[in-house]
């Protein structure tokens, strides 16, 4: 069985295939060490179980954009499992058909090449062309709500939709061509001999009904639906299309315990080109809700780096970023955007990346403190000494023995400088403060700055438990080392970015301030937490623009009227303090002045 016309698919699929099979191979030879030992010793282990389910639930489902949007979730869902199921069904009809076997191509153009369904091969044939039929409406209903999204996508959850390159564009016509053309080629083979399910001879009796009953008609639209898929998978690597694949793999690996590093690596590249540029990322993003700037979200940031357009946008995007989380808490393919950002700062930043200068760094000794808890403020928590003030009055109270271990000279965490692309300069903190913690035989590090909680638990790989303070006074609270007496006041909580979307603490701070308060929730809270915009991250907008941010994160946190403002960072304090009437306390400060004396 061949025809003249099955040859651009097959072009296609091979184009697909080959191109695919270069660019992994190539991908995966850039993983670095880490990432080849994570690979070794995790492929044959029981990880792959979870791995599949959620390549099921993600990469066919699409459960996490139906979290966001039910009717985005099920237009993806639609086009993607409806797609996969026509694949499948149509293997199993051609399978039935022939069961000694047929060309692979056989099943995608399965009534041409059997127009007349003969019962005496199997009578399961005119319930699977009804089945087909039923998931081909399936997948009309998807591609009913893509188009209607391209013109009006307020009702599918989104208020603006990313915008393509000309080869993204070209792709997706010839996608969007696949199902009508299929429809229309099947409807003019039944329109000759009747095969067919319920859909398929309905358009064969209409145009039959209009005299397009043509043999030539019949094969011009078969080939008209195997350029389409022809055109499809030939472009498919080079466009956002290559996520349809490329998704499958990056959970897989994600499963495995591979992370994205400092320098670019194969594992970026499948991050890259498995983002299919649905543009959720968009809307959540705080400097295009308050300041209107749509073209720097982490799916352009991706696009650019992919189409090698690094000079000219890459960079700017970049650095034009709150490094807030929002855009990977929002993202349904789970993409961590922090390290792709930093890797692309890193490039730009390595003519100032000299570490030598940190002199001051030798004077600074570590402190005996066998036994005791260390204790790092941070640099924003001297700023707002009140934090600090509090916690050495919490571990008072606890009859905790303690090193504040920069009180007199302070050390930075390093992850300021690693934000903005200054690996070595990073480093060389990181290495005097490991070593300091290190030769002090403390037992537990506290910190009271997100920042520098995530830089201990992701960059340093201590031997020590680390805790953000917030989970140190929520433990001490549990295990009864310290009592607090309840108000009547009315609080609402603001998830600081670092510590919320960064590390996942959000019970804790909110076990904290219960204790004392009546907690009141808010509009946004939690992964949907709004950047108090005073972070260190960006190095683009002026201070008029961080107000602008920051006042949509006071305005959702006054919503309730509440009578205090808590937060667990100290950077977020000052932020807010500074244009609010409303009180705003730290939960270390609002433990330490609801303490009970033993």
């Amino acid at each position: 069985m061949f025809s003249i016309f099955v040859i651009p698919f097959c072009l296609g699929v091979l184009a697909l295939l080959v191109i695919s099979v270069i660019k992994y191979y190539n991908w995966i030879k850039e993983f670095d060490r880490k990432q080849q030992t994570l690979i070794r010793k995790n492929i044959l282990t029981w990880k792959f179980l979870p791995a599949i389910w959620e390549m099921f639930r993600e990469c066919l489902l699409h459960w996490r954009i139906t979290k966001h949007n039910a009717l985005l979730g099920y237009m993806h869902r639609s086009l993607a499992f409806g797609w996969f199921l026509l694949i499948v069904v149509g293997f199993v009809q051609a399978l039935v058909a022939y069961p000694n076997g047929h060309q692979f191509y056989v099943g995608i153009f399965f009534n041409y090449f059997e127009p007349h369904y003969p019962v005496s091969h199997s009578p399961a044939l005119p319930f699977i062309a009804n089945l087909m039929d039923a998931l081909l409406l399936y997948v009309f209903s998807g591609l009913t709500l893509a188009i209607v999204k391209k013109f009006w996508s307020k009702p599918l959850g989104m208020k603006r939709t990313t915008r393509h390159n000309l080869t993204d564009r070209i792709a997706k016509a010839a996608l969007w061509s696949i199902f009508p053309a299929r429809l229309l080629a099947e409807g003019a083979t039944s329109a000759l001999y009747g095969n067919g399910g319920f859909l398929v001879v309905a358009m064969g009796r209409l145009m039959q009904a209009v005299g397009l009953t043509s043999t030539v008609l019949e094969y011009n639209l078969w080939t008209f639906y195997s350029l389409a898929l022809g055109v499809f998978f030939t472009l498919m690597p080079f466009t956002r299309y290559m996520h349809i694949f490329t998704e499958v793999f990056l959970v897989y690996f994600r499963q495995l315990g591979l992370r994205d590093s400092d320098s670019k690596s194969g594992y970026t590249m499948f991050e890259l080109s498995a983002c299919s540029r649905c543009g959720i990322c968009i809307d959540g993003c705080p400097i295009n809700r308050e300041l209107g700037v749509t073209d720097i979200q982490g799916v352009y940031l991706l696009q650019a780096i992919r189409n090698k357009d690094l000079r000219n946008r890459a960079e700017s995007i970049a650095n034009m970023c709150m490094v807030c989380g929002r855009c990977s808490a929002e993202c349904p393919v789970g993409i961590d955007l922090e390290p792709v950002r930093r890797q692309v700062r890193t490039e730009y930043a390595k003519g100032i990346d000299h570490p030598e200068g940190f002199q001051y760094l030798k004077s600074l000794h570590h402190f005996n403190a066998l036994g005791r808890v260390a204790y790092f403020g941070g640099c924003m928590s001297h700023l707002t000494p009140g934090i600090t003030q509090a916690m050495e009055q919490i571990f008072q109270a606890a009859g905790q023995s303690y090193w504040f271990m920069d009180q007199e000279g302070s050390v930075c965490c390093g992850r300021p400088l690693l934000q903005q692309g200054l690996v070595r300069q990073a480093q060389a903190l990181r290495d005097r403060n490991k070593s300091m913690l290190k030769k002090s035989n403390a037992t537990m590090l506290v910190t009271s700055c997100p920042i520098c909680y995530q830089s201990f638990t992701k960059d340093y790989r201590l031997d020590i438990p680390v805790m953000h303070h917030s989970q140190y006074i929520d433990m001490l609270l549990k295990n009864g080392k310290i009592k607090v007496e309840r108000s009547d006041m009315r609080v609402t909580y603001h998830d600081p970015c670092e510590l919320g979307r960064g590390c996942g603490v959000y019970d804790e701070p909110r076990h904290v301030v219960a204790a004392t308060a009546t907690l009141l929730p808010t509009q946004e809270e939690r992964e949907k937490s709004l950047c108090c915009g005073f972070n260190l991250g960006n190095t683009s907008i002026d201070s008029e623009q961080q107000v602008l941010i920051r006042d949509a994160a006071l305005r959702n946190l006054l919503e309730p009227n509440p009578d205090m403002i808590a937060t667990a960072c100290p950077m977020c304090k000052k932020a807010m303090t500074r244009a609010n009437n409303t009180p705003v306390s730290d939960i270390a400060e609002i433990i330490a002045n609801q303490l009970i004396e033993k």
